[in-house]
């Protein structure tokens, strides 16, 4: 138990720490450095949603002969569409646009910034948590280094994401402390989304392919639809692109290292 509740807080450490940078930084973050680290996540994301997610996803239903994609399948389908859900139900607005999305709201923009990385926490939580929960209920496609691999990588996304969030708010006119909280609290549905997918393990363990995919969907909506728009934009997007793939195979290195 003690390895799950450390594999939760782990992606939610990640994004507190960077966070704290606007204690140690004194200007914000440059367009290029923005550009580059939003490129870093979306790697780790992408290469998580493979090796960790969708993968064993198939793995654990070769039972199904010619087709164990179909659970896959499914349920990477239902995570983009839960993901697209939420977008159009959730007031937000992302960090490079001026115009917000979902339905009409008066939040402030701050406020609404933070709801834009809150919202794509939710499903980097989910897959922490469904991953601990088949580690517990004993799947041989699951390892405790595996499922380490994946914590440890989407902290390492996470950290850049602290950063961008704290920064940029302090540079708004919020206090450092202020813009400090705003930026964990973006990272706190992680844990919470880990912590009820993993309560919820002995029921979760029948559909477990579908879930690890539908975590997975969720993830690769989030990077499509945000993440790689914001990397691209601009002169000199290939910056964004080179940390793309890094990001991408220092996870596929984790997992396999690790797995």
């Amino acid at each position: 138990m003690k390895q799950t509740v450390l594999g939760l807080l782990i992606p939610f450490l990640g994004t507190a720490l960077g966070a704290a940078c606007v204690f140690f930084m004194k200007r914000e973050l440059s367009v290029a450095v923005q550009r580059a680290l939003t490129g870093f996540a979306g790697g780790v994301m992408v290469a998580a949603s493979i090796w960790s997610l969708i993968v064993p996803a198939i793995e654990q239903s070769e039972s199904m002969g010619k087709l164990s994609f179909l659970p896959a399948l499914i349920g990477f389908w239902l995570g983009v569409l839960f993901l697209l859900l939420l977008d159009h139900v959730i007031p937000h607005l992302h960090r490079s646009s001026d115009k917000a999305e979902g339905p009409r709201s008066k939040l402030a923009r701050t406020t609404m910034m933070v709801l834009a990385v809150t919202l794509h926490n939710i499903p980097e939580g989910m897959a922490v948590g469904v991953v601990y929960a088949g580690l517990i209920s004993g799947s041989a496609e699951i390892s405790v280094g595996g499922a380490l691999a994946l914590a440890i990588g989407i902290a390492i996304q996470n950290f850049p994401e602290g950063a961008i969030i704290s920064m940029p708010l302090h540079a708004q006119g919020k206090s450092k402390g202020r813009a400090f909280a705003d930026g964990v609290l973006s990272g706190v549905v992680e844990p919470v989304f880990g912590a009820i997918t993993v309560l919820l393990s002995g029921l979760i363990v029948p559909a477990m392919p579908y879930l690890l995919s539908f975590a997975a969907g969720a993830m690769m909506y989030v990077v499509v639809e945000e993440l790689v728009p914001e990397m691209s934009q601009g002169e000199h997007s290939h910056v964004g692109v080179i940390m793309f793939s890094v990001g991408f195979t220092l996870m596929m290195a984790l997992d396999v290292a690790l797995g």
